[in-house]
């Protein structure tokens, strides 16, 4: 495990989390969501990463944060196909 150790002015720290936040938290997930754009963590690794136990959870923090899920037409032919052999 890695530990950094940052010096922060207060009101940066206040700027950063708001006031009586968790500047720690806070920072972690910043740079879990930046790895996540930067796919170098998939969904499951993030939701595991984050401690969330369900997609759902992974999902309500991302949609808050402005991080959209990456859907395509790719995605959406194969969700298509799964639909029409359920009768759905």
């Amino acid at each position: 495990m890695a530990q950094v150790v940052l010096d922060l002015p207060e009101e940066l720290t206040s700027a950063l989390c708001g006031p009586g936040g968790d500047l720690s938290r806070t920072l972690f997930e910043k740079l879990a969501i930046e790895a996540y754009r930067e796919n170098k963590l998939s969904t499951s690794q993030l939701r595991r990463l984050l401690g969330f136990e369900t997609k759902y959870e992974l999902d309500g923090f991302l949609k808050d944060n402005q991080v959209w899920l990456e859907y395509g037409e790719e995605d959406m032919a194969r969700d298509r196909a799964v639909h029409h052999k359920l009768g759905i």
